[in-house]
């Protein structure tokens, strides 16, 4: 069953295409959650807030991108909501109701990292399909060549070339080159 089908069926309220499209991509979503969150338990949370969208928001899926795209987009909303939640904790205040230079400092860094996470995700999003997945597979699941090549149906030298140039591509992109990305499948 293609994706088109399996969202069309879902969102007509099969169970069976939200078990299918759940198996198939809930590690990819958690794996995004904890990259951007580092912590298991907010991401464990997060990837079942995920699906929860994905079953309401499935009739907004136009087909006009890929489905693992729309689905990108859409856990990274759901992080970034997450993010903004109000959060209950205590925090140390001066007489003036100020923080304490150095906890304001230290709010800034983990805000700054979390920017630096997201902007990350987006522009590996941006890369070519088999770049994506190589460094996706390799750099952050911590997969070896041989496990990648098993796992995509490839030659271990694709692996290990499309892992090369798409980590040169993604240099390109974050230090804001402006080469066109071959949306083509690599």
């Amino acid at each position: 069953m293609t994706e088109s089908e399996e969202t069309r069926q879902l969102s007509d309220g099969d169970w069976l295409a939200f078990d299918e499209l759940y198996e198939k991509y809930h590690q990819r979503v958690y794996s995004l959650c904890l990259r951007m969150t580092h912590n298991v338990s907010e991401s464990e949370d997060l990837t079942q807030d995920v699906f929860i969208q994905l079953f309401r928001k499935v009739g907004s899926f136009r087909g006009e991108s890929a489905f693992t795209t729309w689905l990108h987009r859409l856990t990274v909303n759901q992080v970034l909501m997450h993010f903004r939640k109000p959060r209950h904790r205590l925090e140390l205040t001066t007489e003036d109701g100020e923080l304490p230079a150095e906890h304001a400092a230290s709010n800034q860094n983990r805000r700054l990292r979390v920017l630096d996470r997201i902007l990350l995700s987006e522009v590996i999003a941006k890369l070519p399909e088999g770049y994506r997945q190589a460094i996706v597979l390799h750099d952050i699941e911590g997969l070896g060549h041989k496990e990648i090549a098993a796992r995509r149906g490839r030659s271990v030298g694709t692996s290990k070339s499309q892992l090369h140039k798409g980590r040169a591509l993604l240099r390109e992109l974050i230090g804001g080159g402006h080469r066109q990305v071959n949306r083509q499948f690599v």
